[in-house]
């Protein structure tokens, strides 16, 4: 077996230089500067961060300290060493508990049979004519998952123009009978409200219609602060970096909300008793709002189907109270879509390449369509419909992907365990 080396620190004088060696560290390239640690064709490994990850590079390069090299002896295939590393699945050696690393003892304990120079050109030879057909299955699937996500916007944009569905105003004149309008809604929201506050008007954020475009028949353009009774914010709290077990308290990690996704896994436990309140807990069909996030996901929002832990909000999530008057279904559409993200963009503040933040107040000037109570029952019954065939179809894109990566695992260990394919 080939023996690894460690790769190198750049010298300071090299860090700002420019040229054409590629730089590798544990995940790939990394940038370029102008010198070579290396002098030809090299398999870099890495050795912290991304363990066991083989890299190669066909000209010589410069492999950081987060990473091991190879260079293969004289006369021999680089791609034969290349795919012989990538067989050994060396990830299963990492044997840390914090920081992944991979050591060179446990690799040097790895017993293979290595090829003659003639026969690792034929091994290379039928291993990329098998890789070639597999690459193209995959970059089919990845095709299709590419239509999936356009399909899904196209989805969501059609269901806030009232273009998904009939609109109520168009069966309402078909059927000869009147409805309750959007504006008449709103009306309605308003005066709910009133009587909430015992007749002290509360001023709701109106929608500044510039730039907008006109309404569907029946709909009117309104904020989130006519749909939200109410926002409720976490808290910061002192956790161990690991989910909770058993009966312990957990907090959500800003990781636990993606687009309509909501993941207790991404969670840390609570290590400060004293704070715990019943009012952070996370409750069966919360409406979820990430407030501080990257650019991203910051504004990414979740209905919670059903909690199986005992979850509190961290102060990066928000929890919406919405009046029965908008469906939370409909609320997430809006959020969801091209139009509501580009509003949580306008809104949010923050570096762009960094941390983003949109406050309670900036939340409520969230530019919104709204249709009659009717109309939104049909439309999120129909994105519901349309999006489960996408979740279907997406689920088995995903499973075939996970088989050509086990077929490609397979081809190779077949490989180099027989020597013959």
């Amino acid at each position: 077996m080939l023996p690894l080396k460690y790769g190198k620190s750049l010298p300071a004088a090299a860090r700002d230089a420019i040229g054409s060696v590629p730089v590798f560290g544990s995940s790939g390239v990394v940038g370029q500067h102008s010198t070579a640690l290396t002098s030809g064709p090299t398999i870099v490994v890495g050795r912290k961060g991304n363990v066991g990850a083989v890299h190669f590079s066909a000209v010589p390069c410069w492999p950081i300290d987060t990473a091991y090299y190879v260079e293969p002896p004289a006369g021999h295939s680089a791609t034969y060493y290349r795919y012989l590393l990538t067989s050994l699945n060396l990830v299963r050696l990492d044997k840390s508990t914090a920081i992944p690393g991979l050591s060179r003892d446990d690799y040097n304990a790895i017993e293979v049979a290595v090829h003659p120079p003639a026969e690792q050109l034929e091994i290379v030879a039928e291993l990329e004519k098998q890789f070639s057909r597999l690459d193209e299955a995959v970059a089919s699937l990845q095709r299709v998952k590419a239509n999936l996500k356009r399909y899904k916007a196209s989805v969501l944009k059609a269901a806030v123009e009232g273009r998904l569905v009939v609109p109520e105003a168009t069966l309402a004149r078909r059927e000869g009978r009147s409805y309750e309008t959007g504006k008449q809604l709103l009306q309605r929201m308003l005066d709910v409200r009133n009587v909430m506050t015992k007749g002290k008007r509360v001023a709701v954020n109106q929608a500044d219609h510039h730039g907008l475009p006109e309404c569907p028949d029946g709909w009117v353009w309104t904020t989130c602060d006519a749909a939200l009774n109410g926002i409720d914010a976490g808290a910061s709290f002192k956790c161990e970096e690991r989910p909770p077990l058993g009966d312990e308290i957990g907090v959500l990690k800003v990781s636990a909300l993606t687009w309509g996704t909501y993941d207790e896994a991404e969670s840390k436990t609570c290590k400060d008793a004293s704070r715990v309140e019943k009012k952070f807990l996370v409750r069966n069909g919360d409406f979820l709002f990430s407030r501080a996030n990257t650019i991203e996901f910051v504004g990414a929002c979740v209905i919670v189907g059903k909690t199986t832990k005992q979850l509190m909000l961290s102060d990066k999530t928000l929890r919406f109270e919405i009046f029965p008057q908008v469906l939370p279904e409909w609320l997430l559409v809006c959020l969801r879509c091209k139009f509501g993200r580009n509003e949580i963009e306008r809104l949010a503040t923050g570096n762009q390449e960094s941390m983003r933040n949109i406050g309670q107040e900036r939340i409520r000037q969230i530019r919104m369509p709204l249709p009659p109570l009717v109309e939104q029952t049909r439309i999120v019954a129909e994105v519901d419909r349309l999006l489960s065939i996408v979740r279907e179809v997406e689920s088995e894109v995903d499973t075939n992907l996970q088989r050509a990566q086990a077929l490609r695992q397979s081809i190779l260990q077949r490989a180099f365990s027989v020597g013959d394919i």
